[in-house]
């Protein structure tokens, strides 16, 4: 097998592109939630990985079951069932408007209505696609996405799927130690159970580049004293977590290793402080 390699992703020079396919991801995301049945952790607004881009999985309508399917490999958006229909809408420059009609236009040919908000992607603003930028990204994600399993692998006691939060366009895994959380509701599943995120951002806010992330909750005492990999740091402002900027791995000999490194120093620091 070749090694790894990660195409440079400084968010500069691809952000409005970026923007459009978190909007595309938010469009299908919404048809996901409103008619998928729901999954503890909001697991059911997320989206999956294929080898070609991202997909709902499949999503139950009476006995109709369909998946929708962001192609980066072919630039489309693929509708396909279990009776055999398959549709597409091409991924381009159009707004998020035309692209949320022609998406609930084409579900609706296949007798599938879905109410989603759709003020929400109004915007009538022709989208900029820039198909080069997609594949660089999609380069990225899969790998990482193929990383992040095979670390989930190493991991005792439960662990989530890894899925893509169409929100905010990052790839993530939550691993949980399994002791309840002091003080909370034990029926409330988003704050009960003592966990750990580990995640990929193409850039935010908060740290402009793309950049891996680690974050334990609740954040026990003297996680963030543990050393950390070369290139990785502890960030503290605005949240606390353990930050891997992406541009290491485009820089590593081995990025993989780097990236393994990273994910399991960390969890083997919290999960020494979180688990009896």
């Amino acid at each position: 097998m070749p090694d790894h390699s990660f195409p440079p992703l400084p968010l500069i020079n691809w952000e409005p592109t970026r923007n459009s396919v978190i909007v595309f991801a938010q469009v299908i995301g919404k048809i996901r939630r409103a008619l998928a049945p729901s999954e503890k952790h909001w697991w059911h607004v997320s989206l999956s990985t294929t080898s070609t881009g991202l997909t709902t999985s499949p999503i139950p309508y009476g006995q109709l079951t369909f998946t929708l399917e962001l192609d980066f490999t072919t630039h489309r958006l693929v509708f396909m069932s279990n009776q055999g229909a398959l549709a597409t809408v091409s991924l381009r420059g159009q707004s998020a408007a035309r692209f949320t009609e022609a998406v609930l236009a084409l579900l609706a040919s296949h007798g599938i209505t879905v109410e989603i908000d759709r003020e929400k992607f109004a915007n009538p603003q022709p989208l900029i696609y820039d198909i080069q930028a997609v594949s660089r990204m999609w380069s990225a994600i899969s790998q990482i996405d193929a990383i992040l399993k095979e670390f989930k692998g190493t991991m005792r006691r439960e662990s989530g799927p890894v899925v893509l939060w169409p929100h905010h366009f990052d790839l993530a895994l939550l691993w949980f130690s399994g002791r309840l959380v002091p003080g909370q509701d034990p029926e409330n599943e988003e704050y009960a159970d003592e966990q750990m995120n580990f995640g990929f951002s193409t850039g935010d806010g908060a740290i402009t580049d793309a950049y891996f992330y680690i974050t334990a909750y609740p954040l026990p005492d003297g996680l963030t004293e543990t050393p950390l990999p070369e290139g990785a740091y502890w960030h503290t402002d605005g949240f606390t977590g353990a930050i891997l900027p992406y541009q290491g791995l485009v820089e590593a000999s081995d990025p993989k290793a780097l990236l393994l490194s990273y994910l399991q120093t960390v969890h083997a620091a919290g999960k020494a402080l979180m688990t009896d």
